[in-house]
């Protein structure tokens, strides 16, 4: 009886032991890293695990134990509640200040701009994740239209780092210096040397981004509507007549939630419009959307063809054709 007593209260001074151990390691670990420390900023990327952002606060001195991070999101259930984005944090916070920091969002956040967007589709994903209220809403849509009036076509689309306080016009000179940089020199004086002007690829490039499905193709239609162009067809692009009519249907930018409507027969006969390409000879007069690099390339360096007609069926794959009858061919076989 005595040795059992013994034995439990032996195991009782290690339990005992373990949790002053424990107490204090926690104690310690959760505490901050220095007494004194400026803000600095600290970026979380898209998709880092909370693992990984533990090892980052601690490899950039911001708290003492990546291992105390993992247990207090674990416990806390906050493992994928922690956004993405750029904060200001300082080693004088404790654990649970700097937690408690990215918990309440980046000062600055991850804006992802896909290709093809006009630039009202644009600045409503701006308006979304920039999480303005709706009071300040229409007076920012209304700021960014007006500065990129004439700017269709070179916003670029990238993914962008941006604080949440930021203005149109920040907005507006980022994308415009992005698509100065990635068009370079070199592509510049190659269009040059075709006799081309960046506007006439970058309107073509704009059309190319709606009306292609994959990186593969954008070359060889490019080609083929450059030569439709050059042969004086009509271009008969459905992107662009679609650019037209919502042009006409969408006057409310807040409300309009399609900016590609679907064409009806009346609209390639009737719309009276100058991106009816159905209608007027000639590329429209400005860009119908915003093109990715891609897009942007392959009317620089568009790969020569015979073809003349390409359609894509219900799955996007893409059906060329040399003749208009083999075009014709081709919409009873893979549309109707």
């Amino acid at each position: 009886m005595k040795r059992f007593s013994k034995t439990i209260i032996f195991f009782f001074a290690i339990f005992f032991v373990l949790l002053l151990v424990s107490y204090l390691w926690w104690k310690s670990s959760s505490s901050a890293v220095s007494n004194v420390g400026e803000e600095k900023k600290f970026l979380i990327k898209k998709g880092q695990s909370a693992e990984s952002i533990g090892t980052e606060l601690y490899r950039q001195g911001f708290i003492k134990s990546p291992l105390a991070f993992k247990i207090y999101v674990q416990l806390k259930g906050l493992s994928d509640k922690i956004p993405s984005g750029e904060y200001l944090l300082s080693s004088s916070y404790t654990l649970s200040e700097v937690i408690s920091i990215l918990l309440k969002g980046p000062t600055e956040v991850w804006i992802s701009i896909p290709e093809g967007l006009r630039r009202e589709e644009i600045v409503q994903r701006l308006v979304e994740a920039l999480e303005i209220s709706d009071v300040e809403a229409d007076d920012f849509r209304d700021e960014f239209l007006r500065l990129t009036l004439d700017k269709e076509g070179y916003l670029f689309p990238d993914t962008y780092l941006m604080p949440k306080n930021v203005s149109p016009q920040k907005i507006v000179d980022i994308m415009l210096d992005n698509f100065e940089k990635r068009v370079d020199q070199q592509m510049r004086a190659d269009i040059a040397k075709q006799g081309k002007t960046l506007s006439q690829v970058i309107v073509l490039a704009s059309i190319i981004e709606r009306e292609t499905k994959t990186e593969q193709e954008r070359p060889i239609i490019a080609g083929l509507l450059l030569a439709r162009l050059k042969e004086g067809f009509l271009l008969q692009t459905d992107a662009a007549l679609q650019y037209g009519l919502a042009n006409l249907q969408c006057k409310n930018v807040g409300v309009c939630t399609n900016w590609w409507p679907k064409i009806t027969k009346n609209d390639y006969t009737n719309l009276d419009s100058p991106y009816n390409v159905y209608k007027y000879q000639g590329l429209p007069p400005t860009p119908i959307c915003n093109p990715g690099l891609s897009s942007i390339k392959a009317v620089i360096y568009p790969q020569q063809t015979e073809y003349r007609y390409y359609i894509h069926d219900l799955n996007g794959k893409v059906y060329f054709a040399k003749t208009l009858k083999e075009h014709n061919e081709n919409i009873k076989l893979y549309l109707k």
